[in-house]
C-alpha cells in the first residue's frame, strides 16, 4: 500500500469514525471504487489503534473522575455524576458485546455488500434526520440513566451492519430519547472507547498470530495519521452540532446512498 492510500485511508477512518456517516461503509468501498488492494489487517488494528488514542485524548478530563469515582461504588461510595456515567458506558457496551457474539459470521459476509451498505446509508440517514427533528433536546449526558444507557446500547448493535454508522445509530438514539446534540454525541463518542477498543484487541490478536509481514511504515503512519483526523473530527463536530442541525449528515447519506444504488445496481 502506498503512503498515498494510506493517508487518503487514515482520513476517511479518522472522520468517518466519529461522524454520523458509517466509517466501515467508506473503507469497505473505498478499494473497490479506486481499484485499489485490500489494506490488510495491520492497518485495520493500526487505525483502530490511532481512532482509540484520539477519543481518549479529547475525554480524558473526563474519564480520569469516571473510574476513579466508578471503583469508589464498588467499595460502597455513594454514586456521583462520573459513576453513573461509568456505569451507562459499561451497561451501553452489553448489547454490542452479545450482539456482535452472534451476528459475527453473517456481519463479517452476506452483510458487507454495496446495496446493503446502499441500504443502510439511506435508511438511517432519514432516521437520523427523523429524530433531530421530533427529539426534545431537554437533556444532557447526566440525565441518562440505566434505562436509556441500555437502549442506545441495544442501537449501537445495529451499527454492526456495514453503512448504518455506530456514532449515527447512537446519536440518534440519544436524541430520540430527549438528549441534546451535544450530550447524544459526546455520550456516543464515549461509547466508541469499548466498540473500537473491543474488536480493535480482537483484530491485535489476529494480527500477532498471522504468518504475513508487518509493513511497519504504513502501519505506524495509518495510526498516527487517523488519531489526528480523529480528533479534529470530534472537536469540529462537536462545537457544529451546538450551532448546526444534522441535516448536512442526512443530506450526504442520501446522496452516498442513492450514488451506490446507480454505481452497483
Amino acid at each position: 500500500m502506498t503512503d498515498w492510500q494510506t493517508f487518503w485511508l487514515a482520513f476517511v477512518q479518522g472522520f468517518t469514525e466519529f461522524l454520523p456517516i458509517s466509517s466501515s461503509a467508506h473503507l469497505i468501498l473505498m478499494p473497490r471504487l479506486f481499484g485499489w488492494p485490500d489494506q490488510g489487517l495491520a492497518f485495520d488494528v493500526a487505525v483502530h489503534v490511532g481512532s482509540l488514542g484520539a477519543v481518549l485524548f479529547y475525554f480524558r478530563r473526563d474519564l480520569l473522575p469516571m473510574l476513579r469515582d466508578w471503583g469508589l461504588t464498588l467499595a460502597g461510595r455513594p454514586a456521583t455524576q462520573y459513576s453513573r456515567m461509568a456505569w451507562a458506558v459499561i451497561i451501553g457496551t452489553i448489547p454490542l458485546g452479545i450482539g456482535g457474539i452472534l451476528l459475527k459470521t453473517l456481519v463479517s459476509g452476506e452483510l458487507r455488500s454495496p446495496l446493503v451498505i446502499a441500504a443502510t446509508t439511506i435508511i438511517f440517514g432519514l432516521a437520523l434526520g427523523w429524530s433531530d427533528r421530533i427529539g426534545s433536546r431537554k437533556r444532557d449526558e447526566h440525565d441518562i440513566g440505566w434505562k436509556d444507557a441500555l437502549l442506545i446500547g441495544a442501537a449501537q448493535v445495529l451499527a454492526l451492519i456495514p453503512g448504518t454508522s455506530r456514532s449515527g445509530i447512537t446519536i440518534t438514539a440519544g436524541l430520540l430519547l430527549g438528549l441534546t446534540r451535544t450530550a447524544a454525541a459526546r455520550f456516543s463518542f464515549l461509547l466508541s472507547i469499548p466498540a473500537i477498543l473491543l474488536p480493535g484487541s480482537l483484530l491485535g490478536v489476529e494480527l500477532l498470530q498471522s504468518p504475513d509481514p508487518v509493513h511497519w511504515r504504513s502501519f505506524f503512519l495509518g495510526m498516527v495519521l487517523s488519531a489526528i483526523f480523529a480528533y479534529l473530527c470530534i472537536r469540529l463536530f462537536l462545537a457544529w452540532i451546538q450551532k448546526m442541525d444534522m441535516t448536512i449528515f442526512v443530506v450526504y447519506r442520501l446522496v452516498l446512498g442513492v450514488f451506490l444504488l446507480v454505481v452497483f445496481l
